[in-house]
């Protein structure tokens, strides 16, 4: 008899192409197959859900979502997990971002705030990653109001470390030399894979992650089998126990072959 597995994907250079900004054809063959085999589909990604806007092709296969990096994960209409940054670290950043002028992203548990006076936004959301909705933005104000569940700024990695030491509740997981997502202590996509693994009545052993990142680590490590893309940075290939071929070189496919899922 198969063994039935849950698999997680991330989005951004893993199911979707960072040239084409779409889903390879393949990768849809094989996610069509793997849902026909029994096997079941989730996102890990670090977008929030109103920037989810690229997975059309697939969207009829997903069986549920970790997003913001494992702060808000959910089944359907569902929370399974959803953990907010405290007040106190969301000003810590917030006031940096103002005094030194570097732009963020405010991410709330109902809707999103751009602070772009540094345009890098624009440039690498909308222009480099094709993300959209992000027009649909409110003002920072309002958006403080709520569950702040991750923050998006734009800096360099050695800033990072001089911030981070400022946010005791907080970790940081970097997919972008120009930006870091931060969430809370707790927050990240492993601990997500365990959150829908205990929900949906998972062995935790048979989950199988795909990633190209380093918000990734942490359920590359904490999968049954960690996969990195091809693409991927170094770091997570040393982490994961197969690499595969780059996203738009049918990364999926393989990797899912591979495995005899498909």
């Amino acid at each position: 008899m198969m063994k039935r597995y849950a698999l997680f994907f991330d989005i951004d250079g893993t199911l979707v192409s960072f040239k084409t900004h779409e889903i390879p054809p393949s990768t849809i063959l094989a996610l069509t197959q793997a849902k026909a085999n029994g096997h079941r589909v989730y996102i890990a990604t670090g977008r929030p859900p109103i920037i989810i806007t690229n997975l059309g092709a697939i969207e009829h296969l997903i069986d549920g979502y970790i997003t913001t990096n494992g702060a808000l994960c959910f089944v359907g209409d569902k929370n399974v997990t959803c953990q907010p940054i405290p007040q106190s670290d969301v000003l810590t950043i917030v006031n940096d971002a103002k005094e030194k002028g570097y732009s963020l992203i405010v991410v709330g548990q109902r809707d999103v705030a751009v602070l772009d006076p540094t345009g890098d936004v624009q440039r690498i959301f909308q222009q480099m990653l094709a993300v959209k909705n992000l027009d649909k933005a409110s003002p920072l104000e309002q958006v403080l109001e709520q569950d702040i569940l991750q923050m998006t700024p734009f800096f360099p990695a050695d800033y990072e470390r001089q911030l981070m030491a400022q946010l005791p509740h907080c970790i940081s997981g970097r997919w972008h030399p120009e930006f870091t997502d931060i969430t809370a202590n707790g927050a990240d996509k492993g601990k997500g894979i365990l959150a829908i693994a205990q929900h949906e009545g998972l062995d935790a052993a048979n989950t199988i992650a795909f990633g190209d990142g380093g918000n990734d680590t942490s359920m590359i490590r904490q999968a049954g089998i960690g996969i990195a893309m091809g693409n991927a940075i170094d770091e997570l290939k040393q982490q994961a126990d197969y690499v595969t071929t780059p996203v738009d070189e049918d990364g999926i496919l393989n990797a899912l072959r591979h495995f005899c899922i498909v």
